[in-house]
């Protein structure tokens, strides 16, 4: 059964990477991988660079998309990336606009051309803390206020710096310094399946089976032989006798 929506057009990722060569100094690289196009271009001139993209002949993105951030710490120099998904409805064809930046250097805000892309920019600044120039409401759209640092880059701590809680005694929600209630453990990562070179708790039960059901892994003769003896040891002595009708447990001295 065919999808009721048009296969992505990944033919027309050559014709894209000639077009968009008209974009001159502003295109800085643009690469076919994966059946994707992706184009780095330049930062200041973003917002030209997006009116060619959405009106030029051939190319003709209508629509963004998603905006997303990445992290490259070791890079050094401009570790942030904004990447843009654009998507052409006329042409059936989707491409990733890249762009370089770093904590202080603002990327030129496209809201101007989309304005879905003010929240968009909002959560990339909250994430990363990517500045924008020219977003009305540059503010912190997924974390609460107050909150300290960017969650998403890679030198984020995983526990954060504060921590909240409802305070009884002052009858609001309280921001503290975290505090770990446990030492993070040190995890081998071997699997005990595997078999692990040190005797995890409860292994000096599986010397040899106890008994049927025993908590270890038993072979088919074991649990036979535990069987075996759970039998031998559930046995009566002496057999079972009544000297009198009325030891049946029915109480008369007769059957009805």
């Amino acid at each position: 059964m065919r999808a009721p929506a048009p296969a992505y057009a990944a033919d027309l990722n050559g014709a894209t990477i000639d077009a968009a060569q008209a974009l001159g100094a502003k295109l800085l690289s643009a690469t076919d991988l994966v059946g994707e196009v992706a184009l780095h271009v330049d930062r200041v001139s973003l917002v030209e660079t997006m009116t060619a993209l959405r009106d030029t002949p051939g190319l003709e993105y209508q629509q963004l998309m998603e905006i997303a951030g990445v992290d490259y710490p070791d890079r050094g120099a401009d570790r942030f990336e904004v990447v843009y998904c654009l998507l052409s409805l006329t042409r059936n064809h989707r491409i990733r606009v890249h762009v370089q930046t770093d904590e202080e250097k603002p990327v030129p805000s496209v809201t101007g051309l989309w304005p879905v892309a003010g929240w968009l920019e909002r959560e990339v600044y909250d994430m990363y803390g990517v500045l924008f120039s020219g977003n009305a409401d540059l503010r912190r759209i997924l974390t609460d206020y107050g909150f300290r640092g960017h969650p998403q880059r890679k030198d984020f701590p995983l526990t954060g710096f504060v921590e909240l809680r409802y305070s009884e005694e002052a009858k609001r929600v309280v921001y503290e310094p975290v505090q770990l209630a446990q030492d993070f453990r040190t995890f081998d990562f071997m699997s005990p399946w595997e078999g692990a070179e040190y005797i995890l708790p409860g292994d000096e039960k599986a010397a040899l089976p106890e008994a049927k059901g025993a908590p270890t892994p038993l072979k088919a003769d074991e649990i036979v032989k535990a069987d075996a003896t759970q039998s031998a040891k559930a046995a009566p002595t002496t057999p079972k006798t009544t000297d009198s009708p009325a030891q049946t447990g029915d109480g008369k001295a007769e059957p009805k």
